[in-house]
């Protein structure tokens, strides 16, 4: 592995797997480097579905820097940056890889030591951009972070874990639901104001649904965490190295003075 420039990451890993398609490519970014310098690239490396995969670790804050906010900051936290409170709206990272559309997208926590590995198994094992969330705590700059949803005490009630194909259930005892009344997601007690049959179904297929979900945030909602989108599209590095064989292929030696000249020119005599 090596370090990129400053939020360039995706750049020099998209022409790495140009160049080098044969390699199994990994990203490691945050939500500064990643979003805010690099959330241009962030964008098109996801929609141009190259086959890479990025893991980005969001703690809310500008740790290497020594704790300005980031693109993900709290509205109104106050840091080093924004001593008087945060004015920004924060960008959730789920909802934008779901909109720059990222073939998987999906999330976890640092602490959950058998979840996170399986998402990066998860990810590892698809064809296509992946994108991962990993909700991390910056003990220095930004203690406590995720504590709310994230403490083993509270966790149960707090948290969903997507599972594709089954319903979107938790809770200590996984009576607790999201049921859609239209396209409004609700949270439903199974059994009480509820019917099992009534609660949704997860689908990592379907884009438009896993956008909803990603809208389901704390304190209104239990956080997801999971798979949100597992699709398939033709992969980049494919379609690009096809170009270069096709043009390759073209009839006559190459011209290099005929290219220089083109097609539009005309003498002066």
């Amino acid at each position: 592995g090596f370090h990129s420039i400053h939020g360039r990451a995706l750049t020099l890993a998209t022409g790495l797997k140009l160049a080098r398609p044969e390699l199994s490519v990994w990203v490691i970014t945050g939500d500064g480097d990643g979003l805010s310098i690099g959330g241009n690239h962030f964008i098109h490396a996801l929609r141009r579905n190259i086959d890479i995969n990025v893991i980005l670790f969001n703690n809310r804050i500008y740790g290497l820097t020594k704790g300005q906010y980031s693109p993900t900051s709290e509205f109104g936290k106050k840091t080093k940056s924004s001593p008087l409170g945060n004015l920004d709206h924060p960008i959730n990272p789920v909802r934008s890889a779901i909109a720059a559309e990222a073939t998987w997208v999906g999330r976890s926590v640092d602490v959950e030591t058998k979840h996170l590995p399986e998402m990066v198994q998860r990810m590892a094992e698809h064809r296509g951009v992946s994108f991962l969330e990993v909700y991390q705590n910056c003990n220095i700059f930004n203690n406590g972070a995720f504590d709310q949803f994230t403490e083993r005490s509270v966790r149960a009630e707090r948290v969903v874990y997507l599972e594709p194909g089954k319903p979107v259930r938790f809770g200590k005892d996984m009576d607790k639901g999201i049921r859609l009344r239209g396209l409004t997601p609700e949270v439903v007690t199974i059994g009480v104001d509820a019917r099992e049959d009534e609660v949704l179904v997860h689908d990592a297929t379907d884009a438009s649904l896993a956008y909803l979900i990603s809208r389901l945030d704390y304190p209104d909602f239990p956080v997801p965490l999971g798979v949100f989108v597992d699709t398939q599209r033709e992969i980049y590095e494919d379609l690009y190295s096809d170009q270069v064989a096709q043009a390759k292929a073209r009839p006559g030696a190459g011209d290099l003075q005929k290219l220089l000249t083109g097609s539009a020119t005309w003498t002066v005599s």
